[in-house]
Formats: C-alpha cells, sequence, structure tokens
C-alpha cells in the first residue's frame, strides 16, 4: 500500500512539473512574441517616417541621416535577434531614429509630434537650454537648445566615458571622435568638461543633468566601461549584435500619435 502511495505520489509531481515546464515555455513563448511584435512595430514606423521628411537645410540632412542610419541598424538587429532582449536592443534603435525625426521635423519648423519613452542611455542626461560656446584647443565649439546653421547635428542625450551629455544641437559630432582611443577621448572629455563646466553660472541643462552627473561619479571605474550612450547608432556597436547599434527600452505609441502628422 505505501509503495502505491509512493508511485502515485511520484506521478502526480512528475505531471506537476511537466505541467509547470509547459507553462514556464507558452509565457516565454508570448513575452518573445510580444516584444518581436514592438520592436517591430517602431521599426516600421521609423521606416515611414524617413521615407517621408525631406529637407535642405544642414541640421534638416543631418537629423534624416542618423535616422536612416539607425533604421538601417535596427533592420539588421531585428534579423539577427533570437532573444526578448536582442528585440529590446533593436526597439531602442528605432525609438533613436526617431528621436532624431523629431529634430528633423524641429529643424523644419513643423510640430515634432508627442514625446518619445525616453531612451534608456539618454537617463539622467537632461537636456541643453541655453546656447553655450567655447575653445578648446583653439577650436570653436557650440551647442545649444535649438538647430541652427552653427549647430547642426542633434544628439538625444547619453553617456560619454561614464559622464552625462545632455541632449541638443553641437556644432561638430564631439562625441563620435571621443569613442575612439588616445587622444580622441582626451579630446572629447576636454570638449565636454568645456562645454558642461558650472563656470557658466546658470548650467543649462533641464532637470536630470546634476543627477546623471552624480550617477556617473558614484561608478567610479565604471565610468572606463566605454560609452554608455554616445553615438548609439554606428558608433555604438557591441550588444548582442556585434557591429549592429545600440537598444533598448521603452514604451508609448509614438508612431500612433504621429498618424495624422507624419
Amino acid at each position: 500500500m505505501e509503495f502505491l502511495l509512493v508511485v502515485v505520489l511520484v506521478a502526480l509531481l512528475g505531471g506537476a512539473f511537466v505541467w509547470w515546464r509547459r507553462e514556464q515555455a507558452a509565457r516565454q513563448a508570448r513575452e518573445l512574441a510580444d516584444v518581436r511584435a514592438d520592436a517591430q512595430r517602431w521599426y516600421e514606423r521609423l521606416g515611414g517616417q524617413v521615407m517621408n521628411l525631406h529637407g535642405d537645410e544642414p541640421a534638416v540632412r543631418q537629423a534624416l541621416v542618423d535616422a536612416g542610419e539607425r533604421y538601417n541598424a535596427a533592420g539588421s538587429q531585428l534579423e539577427q535577434a533570437r532573444t526578448a532582449q536582442q528585440f529590446r536592443l533593436a526597439r531602442e534603435t528605432a525609438l533613436e531614429g526617431l528621436a532624431y525625426v523629431r529634430a528633423a521635423r524641429t529643424a523644419l519648423g513643423i510640430d515634432p509630434g508627442p514625446e518619445l519613452p525616453q531612451l534608456a542611455a539618454a537617463q539622467g542626461a537632461g537636456a541643453l537650454t541655453k546656447e553655450r560656446e567655447v575653445n578648446v584647443q583653439g577650436q570653436t565649439f557650440k551647442a545649444g537648445p535649438q538647430p541652427g546653421r552653427d549647430t547642426p547635428y542633434y544628439y538625444p542625450g547619453g553617456r560619454m566615458q561614464g559622464r552625462p551629455v545632455p541632449a541638443g544641437w553641437y556644432s561638430t559630432p564631439w562625441w563620435k571622435t571621443a569613442l575612439g582611443a588616445g587622444a580622441g577621448v582626451l579630446g572629447g572629455m576636454l570638449i565636454a568638461d568645456a562645454l558642461f563646466s558650472p563656470s557658466f553660472g546658470d548650467p543649462g541643462y533641464a532637470a536630470g543633468y546634476q543627477d546623471g552627473l552624480g550617477e556617473a561619479g558614484d561608478m567610479g571605474d565604471a565610468g572606463d566601461m566605454g560609452d554608455a550612450g554616445g553615438d548609439m547608432g554606428g558608433d555604438f556597436g557591441g550588444g548582442d549584435f556585434g557591429g549592429g547599434d545600440f537598444g533598448g527600452f521603452g514604451g508609448g505609441d509614438f508612431g500612433g500619435d504621429f498618424g495624422g502628422d507624419f
């Protein structure tokens, strides 16, 4: 009798385990399908905006070039993605491309549309709220909250060598060379220190920058990990995709809300 009870108990436990495994597999499959569909949705909306926007102003052209690079990178990531995290990375790349679309629309003088979900790498970076101009090693660098003839390069915010770099418009994409090694890193850090120095009195950043700077200080040696939010398109690379661009997180319904404007 006791033997039969043991057999029944083992059978019940085995059945419960098999059911649990099946439920786990089904849940993971649903999650993967959801994140794949979400990434694909943002990617397709980015493609539609890149195809439909045009402009001759340098700021517009540059923003659309950057958006197009993210579109290509997101497509490559989607083709290679096999895990939920990889699809999230592709989604972040598409969202960054849409941030450049918003920048292009701003440079065109039309409504940029509703806000996007904040990019993962831009958290704590803030945004420029005042124009500034500095001289570093004989070169002049400008930055400000709006596009202009002297500031045609948009940056959606991120981190360079562990420190936050605010979103805004810049005279040159100095953060790209700062992703390299040796003199490039040194030069990039010098430019960042000059542009974002508190000696300007009013720091000229939207809320969040100082918190991001504090977080960077708390990272210690982790600040040398590389550019957690540099030029996440062609320059970030790595991740789970080798030569792909950084991607990530976020939510909201950018594409749907943009339907009438785009």
